[in-house]
Parts: C-alpha cells; sequence; structure tokens
C-alpha cells in the first residue's frame, strides 16, 4: 500500500473534474475554465492542486468535444500526470456520468485506469482547494457512502409567488450553501447515477441529492473554508489572480549544503522566516534532482528558494538547483526568485575575492534570468580574528519580480538600506561589526 492511501484510510481515491460548461455568466469569449490568470488557464491550477496530492492515483477532466485537444495541449505544456480526458455530456450531472463510466467495473488488462473505492468530484474552476479538505470529505465518505463541503449562506433565501411578490423566506441560520469538493464511494455515486431519470441527468445539480434519492445515502457535511468559492463572473478571476500572486510570495524553501555553518544559518534563517511568511520549508540535502523532498516542493508550488553553501567561490550548488528547477518546470508558469547565499567564515578576508565572486553571480544570473528564473546573490565573509562581516548583493537587472526584501533584512540581521540591492542592478558591499 503506498503511504499516501494510509492517510485515507487506505482506501484508493480518484478525481472527476466536470469542466464542460460554456461559462455564459462570465461573459468572455472562452469557457471560464480555459480563461488565464497570470497566464496560465485557470482548470491547470486545480488540476495541479489536485494532482500534488499523492494519494489521488487518476483525476479524470470531463470537457467538451470542441475543447479536448486544448485540455490535452494544457496537460502536455504544464507537465500535468496522472490525467485522463473524457469528452462530457450536455449538462453538469451527464458530464460528472461520463467521467464516472471510464472507470471499469472490472479491470481489464487493456483499461490503464482500476475502479477506486472512493471517488472524489470537483469543479474546474475551484482552484484553491487544499489537501485538508480533500481529506476530511474522503474519510467521510468512505465512512458513510458520501460527503461534501458545506459554507454558511452569505445572503437570505426568498421565495417568490407567480406574480412576482415575497411567499416566504427561509431561516438563514438552519440552511447552509452546497460547495465542492464531494466524495463518493464509487458503487454508491455510480449507481446512483445509473438509476436517475433523464430529468435528473438534464436538469439536476447536486450530486449528493442523487446519492440519497437513489441509493438511501446520507451524506455527511463537512464545514468547508472561505476557499473554496467558485470562479463564475468576471470579478472572480481578477480576485483569483491576488490570491495567486499572494500564494506566490507566501512559501520558502531553505535549502544547505551539509556543512555545519550553512546549516546553522538555514536553520536560524528558517526559524525567522517563520513569523513571516505563511510556509517556510527547510531541507539540508546534496543537491540531486531526484531527490523525494524537493520532488514534493516542486508539487506544492513553491517559487521562492533560498539556497545556501559554505564553499569559497563555487556556486555549482546554485547551479546544480538551478537545473532542477528547470527540469522540473515550474518557471514556465511565474518567475522562480532564487537567492544564493555563499557563507565564508575563515581569518583571511580578500576584497577583491569579494569583487570577482559577486561577477561571477552576476553573469550567472544574467544568463538564467531567460530561463523565467531570478537568481539573487548574497556572499558573507566572515573574519573570526577580527569579528567583521562583509557583504556582497547582487540581484539580476531589471528583474520583473524582486525579492521580498524581508528575505533580505532577517537573512543576516542587518539594517535594511545595508543588504537591498539598487534598482539599476549591480552589487553593493558593506562592513559591519559582529555583535553577539
Amino acid at each position: 500500500m503506498e503511504p499516501g492511501n494510509l492517510l485515507c484510510g487506505g482506501a484508493s481515491v480518484a478525481a472527476v473534474l466536470p469542466a464542460g460548461g460554456s461559462g455564459e455568466r462570465l461573459g468572455a469569449a472562452v469557457p471560464k475554465q480555459f480563461c488565464a490568470l497570470l497566464g496560465r488557464p485557470l482548470i491547470s491550477y486545480t488540476v495541479r492542486a489536485l494532482e500534488r496530492i499523492r494519494w489521488i492515483s487518476d483525476i479524470v477532466v470531463v470537457v467538451s468535444l470542441e475543447n479536448i485537444e486544448t485540455m490535452k495541449s494544457i496537460i502536455e505544456k504544464y507537465g500535468h500526470k496522472r490525467i485522463t480526458v473524457v469528452e462530457g455530456g450536455i449538462t453538469r450531472h451527464r458530464s460528472i456520468f461520463n467521467g464516472l463510466k471510464i472507470f471499469p467495473e472490472s479491470k481489464p488488462s487493456s483499461c490503464p485506469l482500476q475502479k477506486p473505492e472512493v471517488v472524489i468530484i470537483h469543479d474546474a474552476v475551484r482552484p484553491f482547494v487544499e489537501e485538508d479538505i480533500l481529506l476530511k470529505v474522503v474519510l467521510a465518505a468512505k465512512e458513510h457512502g458520501a460527503a461534501g463541503a458545506i459554507r454558511p449562506l452569505v445572503s437570505t433565501v426568498v421565495a417568490s409567488s407567480a406574480d412576482g411578490s415575497l411567499d416566504h423566506s427561509l431561516e438563514r441560520a438552519r440552511y447552509r450553501a452546497s460547495e465542492m469538493p464531494q466524495a463518493f464511494l464509487f458503487d454508491i455515486i455510480y449507481q446512483a447515477y445509473h438509476q436517475c431519470t433523464d430529468y435528473d441527468l438534464d436538469y439536476g445539480t447536486e450530486c449528493l441529492h442523487l446519492a440519497l434519492k437513489y441509493c438511501k445515502t446520507n451524506a455527511k457535511l463537512i464545514e468547508g473554508s472561505p476557499d473554496l468559492w467558485k470562479v463564475t463572473y468576471k470579478r472572480d478571476l481578477y480576485a483569483a489572480e491576488s490570491v495567486i500572486k499572494d500564494d506566490l510570495s507566501q512559501q520558502v524553501c531553505v535549502t544547505t549544503d551539509m556543512k555545519e555553518d550553512a546549516v546553522q544559518l538555514g536553520f536560524l534563517l528558517h526559524e525567522t522566516l517563520k513569523s513571516e511568511v505563511k510556509q517556510v520549508k527547510g531541507i539540508s540535502v546534496f543537491l540531486c534532482k531526484n531527490d523525494n523532498r524537493l520532488q514534493n516542493i516542486f508539487l506544492g508550488q513553491c517559487y521562492n528558494f533560498i539556497c545556501i553553501n559554505a564553499k569559497k567561490s563555487d556556486i555549482k550548488e546554485t547551479q546544480q538547483l538551478v537545473d532542477i528547477l528547470e527540469n522540473a518546470r515550474i518557471s514556465v508558469l511565474h518567475p522562480v526568485v532564487l537567492i544564493s547565499v555563499h557563507l565564508n567564515i575563515s581569518e583571511n578576508m580578500s576584497f577583491s575575492s569579494g569583487i570577482e565572486e559577486l561577477a561571477a553571480i552576476k553573469e550567472f544570473a544574467r544568463e538564467v534570468k531567460k530561463k523565467n528564473i531570478l537568481v539573487y546573490g548574497l556572499l558573507i565573509h566572515y573574519n573570526k580574528l577580527l569579528r567583521v562581516t562583509r557583504l556582497c548583493v547582487c540581484h539580476p537587472c531589471k528583474a520583473s519580480r524582486k525579492a521580498p526584501a524581508q528575505f533580505w533584512r532577517d537573512l543576516a540581521g542587518l539594517p535594511l538600506q545595508l543588504l537591498l540591492p539598487t534598482d539599476e542592478g549591480g552589487g553593493a558591499h558593506c562592513d559591519t561589526r559582529h555583535r553577539n
């Protein structure tokens, strides 16, 4: 059994994403699931959110016939894995049913997909779903047969009479808005779809209701987070872009080589950054492209890296990390910020060596900027005899996305104006007495 399956109670789990809608309410030239957010289709963000969860074995994306090739090109361009594209129906329920049919009742050797014990159904236009709520609905579905996320109603629901007058209103405290994701024992939801009428398939929208109506399965309702909202109108696209931009700056990975000084600096920086950003991951590794920890971080959509090493005049570690980032293709979507920290602790300190190292990093930064990777350099020379620290900093000129100023401030605990690079690019030097 895969380690990830233990999280969801040992159940095999797959997901179905209905994405066949036309997006009429959005009023755009293309369906909303294919609208670009920061240059990337909305559906790609949703697929990525599910794809990074290892215990989801297969993801079935259901699209209209005319968008099958578009979806396949998105999968290829952004390197999505474990994805199967299926032709949708004329309504939401018919599309979901088509997605479920791709899983055979008994697995023949020619079929790449195996029927899961639990299936997640999630909207392609809800890109901010987190593993926590997915796990909750899967575990609840395994126990109760069906489960779905809910949220409190924002507005009071009223019913109107035939002449357009108020008939009655609902007590808001008693009702909830049904959201996604939802999860079901596969056999229950598959049986429900097989038994439901054409009217259900053409006019229904609620999967939990089908499980209740045809399989007598009372779904467990799970309180969801505010992030489960659905992109429906054009203003929602702008809001989604804002959320994505914020997330890009709120994850940092600190990597170090195995030298004691580098590991110690990495640990201190890791602890300091915890109070400033949402998610900080620290690892001490010999960098290699097959390292599972790095691959997990890439799947988590991290775009900010701090690479610390204690090797004088050596940017090999930085070059290796750039190669790994390039192979992982994460810079295809957004600029990756990489702060390369070189720590040199010795009894000698050569000003000229700092200039040479700075020049090498600047040249390297110019080259990798073409790959959408923005390298910032910080050289820290510490003289143990004089107890003096010299810092050399540089950054790629005309960068489209600067490293957060907080990184520099926290990195050495020095005054901000001493560490911030200039807008024109290049480097700066400063001396400061070390304080215990």
